[in-house]
């Protein structure tokens, strides 16, 4: 299966799946939901090293969890964490080579954060607002990062278990659709867009199940990276019974494989060994390309 390549504009760096790549999560964070974030810069510079070592493609940095039993972190604080690992990163990275060196992916939702930190080298703003205006997409296009769309339908931090679908499927084909056309004539290349089903966000159970089941009518239908986001997520604890999200990597390699036949581009993932070695054996078994 042939997927999309990715362009980063401000360094004219064109990423090619050959094979799909492992997005590391970076929580810079105090209250992650699997007690794994550091607010140490240099502490979430090693652990950014590993997963490079681990065979990441891509560090996925938050400043803050997307839990929604707690409070948010104020704009002043996110940018405090989020430039304090950027500027250490930037003299790691600079001794790396190009080839070498990982996209590093900026987890925010809030245009202030963005602007904040646009003086910065990131490549990629995951957006996990659900792109509501054209703010972040004209923030990327100024200063030539891609962009990443999730679908939800509220802004971060706000419980959503009461959301239902008549079809989850047509909601997030007309999602995407108008999204990708926000962020097209806000600046932002074709080429340079990233798409995410939003797993856990704004869905039930069935909803993440339907959507893991159909994720190729998805991906044939919108010609872009997807990512998806399955790493000891919600709908794994529901359906093992495992409250505890740190018991969930065998269901995230389940998920991986689902993934890889519906022509998923990206897996984020906090198991950065495993998803690499999932990946590397199931996609010596198929022709991912």
């Amino acid at each position: 299966m042939s997927v999309p390549s990715l362009l980063i504009p401000h360094s004219d760096r064109k990423l090619t799946f050959e094979r799909p790549l492992v997005m590391g999560i970076l929580n810079v964070t105090d209250d992650s939901f699997c007690n794994d974030g550091t607010l140490d810069p240099e502490e979430a510079v090693r652990r950014a090293r590993r997963m490079v070592a681990d065979g990441a493609g891509i560090i996925d940095v938050g400043a803050e969890s997307a839990r929604t039993n707690r409070e948010p972190i104020t704009v002043e604080e996110e940018i405090v964490r989020l430039r304090g690992f950027l500027v250490r990163w930037q003299e790691v990275a600079a001794a790396m080579g190009v080839d070498e060196r990982p996209l590093v992916a900026i987890n925010t939702w809030r245009p202030d954060v963005v602007e904040a930190i646009n003086d910065l080298d990131w490549d990629l703003l995951n957006d996990i607002g659900g792109l509501e205006d054209d703010a972040n997409a004209r923030l990327c296009a100024a200063g030539g990062r891609a962009l990443l769309i999730m679908h939800t339908t509220a802004a971060p931090k706000v419980a959503q278990t009461h959301r239902a679908y008549d079809d989850v499927m047509a909601a997030l084909d007309a999602f995407f659709a108008a999204r990708i056309e926000s962020a097209v004539a806000a600046g932002v290349p074709r080429g340079a867009l990233v798409l995410d089903p939003g797993i856990d966000f704004a869905k039930q159970r069935e909803d993440n199940l339907t959507l893991l089941k159909r994720f190729g009518e998805l991906t044939a239908k919108f010609a872009y990276p997807w990512l998806l986001p399955v790493s000891r997520k919600s709908v794994i604890g529901r359906v093992l019974d495992l409250p505890d999200a740190t018991t969930r990597d065998a269901g995230t390699i389940a998920l991986i494989e689902a993934g890889i036949a519906g022509g998923a581009a990206i897996f984020r993932m906090h198991n950065v060994p495993a998803g690499c070695q999932a990946v590397a054996t199931l996609c010596a078994v198929r022709d991912f390309r």
